[in-house]
């Protein structure tokens, strides 16, 4: 695989005029799909060694085509091999009819497909450009082999999932192994797609990275290549007030705990300083927990205008255990012209006045970051959240436009998105990250990067992928408070 191709997603529409684009070229489109059912035969064969025989189920389409493809070469490799067609193959067209006609393999009707114990199943009957329910004739199959547990493998994504948002459509495989072509879908990491694909295997079929490239839009995985060479302004051995200062706002008394989760983040994950600004009745319960975190008394918007005349004060995270209401709208206000993460209670708090909050961003010129979870995010951008025909990516890129911030959709499959358009989806995030606290550890790493000077996208990516990595090496039984400890240098 190209080293241009590694990070990037297309959407299945892009991925159609990508395979249009070779044609016109001069590729041989039936080599594509030989390289493509080729793939999928090795997969198997190297995946499902003890299979003791490979049920290939083939749809009405390309898909179809591929599996076709398959079905003929693990046979030639001495497989035990049935071939079940959904459909007529009669009516089989094009590169398609082609695979159909060169498989000598007899095919059976998909309904008279019955699991047996040492079937792998090749799942060929439709692939990433599914944007409508599966027929009652596959939905029947697929629910047969999930019931059954045999191990599927998916070509190019399991039927049943949508390639544009990873919905399920009626229902769908769940595969233990999916081989796709050329660059990731969104539906391979968009949930519940995401959970249903199983390991991700990208297979070169031999479209130039060129024609892929010219194609793809901004969408991309989210990996240390995004924002690499923007972290080279994390150097550890600079100065401390080079590598920025963070203050994190505390709420009151019996609510301290989330803020000091941030503020510890913020400097584990590198920010040169760490300044708590605390109310009076909180003093004492966080003066009592902090050491290296410095602790500031900032009573109200009068005490934080006087504080913010040190301009040294660079980056801001304000939100977690704050309290929702008009003391955290008025310092929200006051922070949109420097680099702000806005977070839980910073998010809420503008649930019926957002308008003035994106109007403010977008006149102070700030580097501002919303970072809403599902339901924060239903809160604070309702209409867009209500809209089922848009994909979680499309959402957030939508969020972006409408509020001119940096809007980190929290989630297994959180996205990243900028008002300009550009979003990744990160992958590298393990199930026991949801846990208590894990937002405000979030908060608090993107807060240090933004401290440390990156820009508002880039330091939000390479946080959420940062976030991933910490509870990887923290473990199963990670908590916040562990998460803290086992932040990994970014470079």
């Amino acid at each position: 695989m190209s080293d241009a191709l590694q990070d990037i997603l297309v959407t299945p529409a892009e991925m159609a005029a990508i395979d249009q684009d070779a044609a016109r070229s001069g590729i041989d489109s039936f080599s594509l799909m030989r390289s493509a059912g080729m793939a999928v035969s090795a997969a198997a064969l190297r995946l499902f060694p003890a299979a003791r025989r490979f049920a290939v189920l083939c749809g009405p389409g390309n898909n179809g085509g591929d599996g076709y493809v398959a079905a003929a070469a693990l046979a030639r490799c001495g497989a035990n091999v049935v071939v079940f067609a959904l459909g007529d193959p009669a009516m089989l067209k094009g590169d398609a009819a082609h695979a159909r006609n060169a498989c000598t393999l007899e095919t059976g009707a998909i309904a008279a497909y019955e699991p047996q114990s040492g079937d792998v199943v090749v799942d060929a009957l439709f692939g990433a450009g599914l944007s409508r329910d599966l027929p009652d004739e596959a939905r029947t199959i697929v629910e047969r082999v999930n019931e059954s547990g045999l191990p599927v493998l998916a070509v190019d994504l399991p039927s049943g999932i949508d390639g544009h948002s990873g919905e399920v459509r009626g229902a769908s495989f769940i595969a233990a192994h999916t081989v796709t072509f050329m660059a990731a879908k969104p539906g391979h990491l968009l949930m519940p797609g995401r959970a249903r694909t199983g390991t991700l295997e990208v297979f070169d079929i031999g479209i130039p990275a060129r024609l892929v490239t010219a194609r793809s839009g901004d969408l991309r995985v989210n990996t240390p290549a995004i924002w690499k060479r923007h972290a080279a302004c994390l150097d550890p051995g600079t100065h401390k007030y080079k590598r920025g200062h963070l203050a994190v706002l505390s709420g009151g008394q019996m609510s301290t705990g989330a803020t000091r989760l941030s503020a510890a983040a913020g400097l584990r994950a590198g920010a040169g300083l760490v300044t708590l600004a605390s109310p009076a009745d909180a003093l004492g319960v966080n003066a009592s927990h902090l050491t290296a975190v410095m602790l500031k008394e900032i009573r109200n918007a009068a005490d934080l205008a006087d504080w913010l005349k040190d301009k040294r004060l660079n980056a801001f995270v304000l939100g977690p255990g704050f309290g929702v209401g008009k003391k955290a709208r008025d310092f929200t206000l006051m922070l949109c012209d420097r680099a702000l993460v806005l977070d839980a209670d910073g998010m809420t708090s503008f649930q019926q006045g957002r308008k003035e909050l994106f109007e403010v961003i977008a006149a102070s010129g700030g580097e501002v970051v919303l970072t809403p979870h599902e339901g924060e995010f239903a809160r604070l951008f309702s209409e867009i959240a209500a809209d089922g025909a848009l994909s979680k990516i499309e959402k957030a890129q939508a969020a972006a436009k409408l509020s001119h911030a940096v809007i980190v959709y929290k989630g297994p499959d959180t996205v990243i998105a900028a008002p300009s358009g550009r979003a990744v989806v990160n992958a590298n995030a393990p199930p026991w990250l949801a846990t208590a606290g894990s937002g405000d550890v979030l908060a608090g790493i993107i807060g240090a990067h933004l401290a440390q000077g990156m820009p508002a996208f880039e330091a939000a990516a390479a946080a959420v992928w940062r976030h991933g990595e910490t509870a990887i090496r923290a473990g199963r039984t990670a908590t916040a408070e562990t998460l803290v400890e086992n932040i990994p240098p970014l470079a």
